[in-house]
């Protein structure tokens, strides 16, 4: 074989590879097109327990770090400012809607090191479980002040969740 050969080989490869990958994007947006949109904003907020910025990962299936969430402007990496209130989880993220999460729909407060694409120190990962309409979610956030978001957020899990986790 020449080299050419080999390199019209390689960038056809390449080709291959490129437009698989927006495909892939697509399918997954397509499956998971009837899953429920997050609840809306509601005009009052209830009472702040903190504000907080960090890094928004991702929210994947519960239980299952592999599986994102591709919808509803959940898909993307991005800077966020999660403010935990009376009434829920607010997480504004630039260029995307903000995404409300009612006290509800709060199921679980955990740490982890991994998800999909992203490994960090020991419990270096908030994850917020809460239910997406029929759905349990993970939501994977960095966030500058864990300790301060794990302490005005975990008052807000229900009791019932907070033993069985």
């Amino acid at each position: 074989m020449s080299r050419e050969f080999l390199l019209v080989l390689v960038l056809a490869l390449l080709v291959v590879l490129l437009v698989l990958l927006p495909v892939g994007w697509f399918a997954r947006r397509r499956r998971q097109g009837a899953l429920a949109a997050p609840a809306e904003v509601p005009a009052s907020l209830g009472a702040s327990r903190g504000s907080f910025a960090g890094k928004y990962v991702a929210t994947t299936a519960s239980g299952d770090p592999y599986d994102r969430i591709a919808v509803h402007g959940l898909g993307f990496r991005s800077n966020v400012e999660a403010a935990v209130t009376d009434d829920g989880v607010l997480l504004a993220r630039p260029g995307e809607p903000d995404t409300w999460i009612p006290r509800a729909d709060l199921r679980s407060l955990d740490r982890a090191t991994w998800t999909i694409d992203r490994v960090v120190e020991p419990d270096g990962l908030q994850v917020v479980d809460w239910m997406l309409g029929s759905r349990r979610v993970a939501t994977y956030l960095r966030l500058d002040d864990p300790t301060g978001f794990d302490a005005a957020l975990t008052p807000l899990i229900p009791t019932t969740e907070r033993q069985a986790s």
